[in-house]
């Protein structure tokens, strides 16, 4: 035991942290796009694992061709959004529940990609130009600059748009569906609109990280929907307790970055215990499992019977001084 704590190099961890922090950042556009479905439209949506790898696969045989890096991150975002419409046409038109519309689509994003590609993987030659977006350790600040730049633009618009008259439909769809239809709101409509958003940030995402890595693969997008939940639920958890009652819409989509960045730090503090790389996935499940639970047992705290005696017992003290 004492040799393996004499093992841990605390500089080591303070290397790595500045990859931590990019990354987070980067998989932060995910999680915004994973909380537009799940949060603001209260719809299940699977599709993103397909259309993450679908906007690294796009990027990555733009940027071979010659295309700028950014105007590839801009054509990874439309084949994003016309990922997300496949899935809104079939749960819309065709009727089919959300999960499994997510899951057609997401599979056939698979061979998609594989045709995109014309093989599994396709990396990006060392002299082929400078990335916007980079792992190189000499460029990381500008990595982590501007995907911050790109984090604060994409929360306005996001913020800006949910103001407007079809993003307070789009809030209604997801509050009471039949409701909102019931006052005139295409919900089906209001339905394809955002998932195909959604799925344009998700797919814009898959770019940013298919240049920060040099590569993009078939199967980079396996298991996102969970990194993208995490982040999610870890920034609803760290919001509420920090904020209260005080809390904003734009702070809710702020910690939704914030969230995935301290799911990367947990990453790298694992990854620099020494565990396992092949247990991530066991890891990321147990700490959306334990960040789910905080809320339920909030509550559950809130609403006992000790709890109601408190805040009785309180009240009444209260009360007893008003009336001396």
């Amino acid at each position: 035991m004492a040799a393996y704590f004499a093992s841990l190099n605390p500089v080591a961890l303070w290397n790595a942290a500045p990859g931590g922090l990019a990354q987070g950042l980067i998989w932060g556009i995910m999680a915004l796009g994973v909380y537009f479905t799940f949060r603001i439209l209260n719809f299940a949506d699977m599709t993103c694992d397909g259309s993450f790898a679908l906007g690294g696969s796009v990027a990555v045989m733009l940027i071979l061709g010659g295309a700028n890096p950014w105007l590839a991150l801009l054509a990874a975002f439309a084949c994003g959004i016309i990922a997300g419409f496949a899935t809104g046409i079939l749960h819309t038109v065709l009727g089919i529940p959300d999960i499994l519309a997510g899951i057609l689509v997401q599979i056939s994003l698979y061979s998609i990609n594989l045709n995109i590609m014309g093989k599994a993987n396709q990396a990006i030659p060392v002299g082929q130009g400078t990335m916007p977006f980079t792992s190189n350790i000499r460029y990381l600040g500008q990595t982590i600059a501007l995907t911050l730049v790109c984090d604060v633009v994409i929360i306005g618009i996001l913020y800006w748009f949910l103001g407007t008259e079809i993003g307070s439909a789009i809030r209604a769809t997801g509050i009471n569906e039949h409701m909102s239809r019931a006052q005139g709101i295409p919900t089906g409509k209001m339905k394809v609109l955002t998932i195909s958003i959604s799925n344009g940030l998700i797919a814009m995402c898959g770019a940013i990280i298919a240049e920060y890595q040099g590569f993009a693969d078939v199967k980079m997008g396996q298991g996102s929907i969970v990194i993208g939940l995490a982040a999610v639920i870890i920034g609803e958890v760290l919001s509420e307790a920090i904020c209260g009652k005080r809390l904003t819409f734009m702070l809710r989509l702020a910690f939704t970055i914030i969230g995935a960045v301290v799911y990367y730090f947990v990453y790298v503090f694992v990854l620099w215990l020494k565990f396992p790389a092949d247990d991530m996935k066991l890891l990321t499940a147990i700490v959306v499992a334990i960040f789910l639970a905080v809320p339920h047992f909030q509550s559950a705290k809130s609403s006992s019977f000790r709890a109601l005696a408190r805040r009785n017992a309180k009240a009444a003290k209260s009360k007893e001084g008003k009336n001396a």
